[in-house]
């Protein structure tokens, strides 16, 4: 099965949390939470505005949690209510935990996934704190001109 750009972008979505501090379940969550909402974006949203925290707020405090929300950068996520293990983040009624990201998005790689794990690691540490903390700045800078190259490297490796 081929990589594709949903996987890419939570994949690095995911690296992205996990190199601004978040731990891996979480950041895996975050990962496959945001590849959720840009393909809903890509179709639009009916009815609703996205909320913006503006420059000041992100450069303020650029990680920020509330009981409902959690805020990374200019980007939020609603929070699951879970009492106990790690914090996940919801979508449509669906949460998005560690399992669902491995289930929807590492199978894809066919056992390659550690692998295309480390090239997100390596990638992503490439661009300076303020260009993660930026939603525009991720999207236009980090995943959009890498995504096809990614999505066919990834592919390809999910092949050997």
């Amino acid at each position: 099965m081929a990589v594709g750009r949903f996987q890419v972008m939570a994949v690095l979505q995911a690296a992205r949390a996990h190199i601004l501090g978040l731990e891996l379940p979480t950041a895996k969550s975050w990962g496959l939470n945001r590849a959720i909402f840009y393909a809903a974006a890509k179709r639009g949203f009916k009815g609703t505005k996205p909320y913006k925290r503006s420059r000041s707020e992100v450069k303020e405090k650029p990680v920020a949690d509330t009981p409902e929300a959690f805020h990374l950068g200019s980007e939020v996520a609603f929070k699951a209510s879970t009492d106990e293990g790690p914090m996940y983040f919801t979508m449509g009624g669906k949460v998005q935990t560690e399992e669902e990201f491995d289930r929807q998005i590492a199978t894809r790689f066919e056992g390659a996934f550690d692998k295309a794990w480390s090239d997100a690691i390596e990638y992503i540490r490439g661009f300076d704190k303020a260009t993660l903390l930026s939603q525009s700045g991720f999207f236009n800078e980090v995943y959009r001109p890498q995504r096809d190259e990614l999505a066919t490297k990834w592919s390809q490796l999910s092949k050997k």
